[in-house]
């Protein structure tokens, strides 16, 4: 995962080169190159439903079909994580419950994304900040999974607003284990891009995976859960890596 070191800097004198470990993830391309090709369809229905406080509450067949597949990509993710930490295995079958546990290890409730171009006052966006509020709930997420199962009573939940919730909640999740990395062939490396890159004012962002969207990292790492390795010093490891224990943040009964 993605943290602050201990100056408060994520990527500076190299140290995001830990990401590029063949022991860091599995196949991270794999996630990244879906997340592009989602990318695409949502830039191209852009061209018919202009990115706009106004248009929040439209829906369609095609909306509909692109929170599916931007929800079914958040839940790769998160299955990923888990598996590449040892948590579970190939049969279990993981709900949002289990999801939430990576919220503990990866902050993601403190990210933002911004839509740039956008019309209103929507366009910033923070997907999983009700995971710490009272009621805890995704309403992206529910919409996308009421819609799934009964498209006749609930399509109207499909909505623009909860299709780019579930978009930058995507982009959040890779972004919190893969930086701005897109591991290509032709990969920039992280931090060669400027901050004046899709720039639209002083908006202390930076650009995320795919150039379309701004993203904030977290800055409120606290101390004790900072990185403070030397990256020289792991790199040449067989596996410099340590999981994350999830089963402990779960009760003794729910540990599988």
């Amino acid at each position: 995962m993605c943290r602050q070191f201990v100056d408060g800097h994520y990527s500076e004198g190299g140290r995001w080169m830990y990401l590029l470990h063949p022991k860091y993830a599995t196949d991270p391309r794999h996630y990244v190159r879906a997340f592009l090709l989602l990318q695409e369809d949502i830039l191209d229905l852009f061209s018919y439903v202009e990115p706009s406080d106004v248009n929040l509450n439209t829906y369609s067949h095609r909306i509909q079909q692109l929170l599916i597949r931007a929800c079914i990509e958040v839940e790769a993710n998160f299955t990923a994580i888990f598996l590449d930490n040892g948590f579970g295995d190939n049969d279990t079958r993981f709900n949002i419950n289990d999801y939430k546990l990576v919220n503990t290890s990866h902050r993601l409730s403190s990210f933002q994304v911004r839509i740039p171009g956008w019309t209103g006052n929507r366009g910033t966006r923070r997907p999983f900040l009700a995971w710490v509020e009272e009621d805890g709930r995704l309403d992206w997420y529910r919409a996308y999974n009421k819609a799934k199962h009964n498209r006749h009573e609930n399509f109207h939940l499909a909505t623009f607003d909860a299709l780019l919730d579930a978009y930058c909640g995507l982009n959040v999740l890779l972004s919190a284990q893969f930086m701005d990395e897109d591991y290509g062939p032709g990969s920039k490396s992280i931090g060669v891009m400027g901050a004046d890159y899709y720039y639209e004012g002083n908006d202390g962002m930076d650009p995320s995976i795919g150039g379309s969207l701004r993203i904030r990292f977290p800055d409120d790492w606290p101390a004790d859960d900072r990185y403070e390795f030397d990256w020289q010093e792991l790199r040449n490891l067989a596996d410099p890596f340590v999981n994350f224990d999830y089963a402990a943040l779960t009760r003794p009964e729910r540990r599988r």
